[in-house]
């Protein structure tokens, strides 16, 4: 996947980007997902995640489910990297299942393509532990009537780094 920012923010996209961490934490769904998003750069998030048997299928492997909300939710971030006013929305997503997942982390990775008005895209994929794809997605996502700033979860956390080593539930 292509690189599109240079690692050198600014004060306010960086204070944009661990607002959108704290959004992620914030999300009720998390808790039933536990997960760790960072973002290093524009255009770029990281979400790691651990899998175990609470989430397979009756066949003994993840269910898609798991790879829908990592794929969709890594490539939402990096596409909400670009847009700093506006909460985004998922229009569309396509899914390729590669393998299957079983018990391990996983490492979605979502980069931002193209757009930065009104409809923007971004891609992502799974690697298990081993550094294997096991997934991958793109989607498209449009700007929503939301204003981030409204959203409980987005704020600025005191002190908060994310290379801190905390785990991946945020407690």
């Amino acid at each position: 996947m292509a690189e599109h920012g240079d690692g050198n923010a600014g004060a306010g996209a960086a204070a944009h980007w661990r607002a959108l961490e704290s959004l992620y934490r914030s999300a009720p769904i998390n808790s039933t997902f536990p997960s760790r998003l960072t973002i290093a750069d524009e255009g770029a998030a990281r979400i790691v995640f651990d899998v175990d048997d609470r989430h397979f299928h009756a066949a003994g492997a993840a269910h898609g489910t798991l790879y829908f909300k990592m794929l969709d939710d890594a490539a939402f971030y990096a596409a909400n990297t670009i847009v700093s006013d506006r909460f985004l929305l998922t229009t569309a997503f396509n899914l390729h299942f590669s393998r299957p997942v079983h018990a391990g982390r996983i490492v979605a990775e979502g980069k931002w393509i193209s757009g930065r008005r009104r409809v923007l895209v971004a891609e992502s994929r799974l690697v298990d532990e081993n550094g294997v794809e096991v997934g991958r997605g793109t989607g498209t996502f449009m700007r929503s009537q939301i204003a981030l700033s409204g959203l409980p979860g987005y704020r600025i956390a005191n002190g908060g780094d994310p290379d801190s080593g905390e785990s991946i539930r945020g407690d």
